[in-house]
């Protein structure tokens, strides 16, 4: 889903078909009552890609008021996305920490 800078507020992306590029991949850890641990992996890292792809398909980051509509059922004051692996590879496929 390409990312783009939202024509409605300018301080959000927003997922636009004349936006640039960005691959999310996703996979279910745990089904909870009320929510669901994902392992997310980026190919490309957007601005806000993470959290404008879980709101594009109806699925915000936990504690996320901006992109899931100021909606915030568990009261969490801020998002809970951490990061197990921080990677960074260069051009030419060689990594970097």
């Amino acid at each position: 889903m390409p990312i783009a800078r939202s024509t409605k507020d300018r301080k959000k992306m927003a997922v636009s078909n004349n936006g640039k590029e960005a691959i999310t991949h996703f996979k279910v850890l745990k089904r909870y009552k009320e929510f669901t641990l994902l392992e997310i992996k980026i190919d490309t890292g957007r601005t806000h890609q993470i959290r404008v792809h879980m709101a594009e398909i109806k699925h915000p980051v936990v504690g996320d008021i901006v992109y899931s509509n100021g909606k915030n059922p568990f009261g969490v004051i801020r998002t809970n996305a951490t990061c197990k692996t921080n990677r960074i590879y260069t051009p030419n496929n060689t990594e970097k920490d």
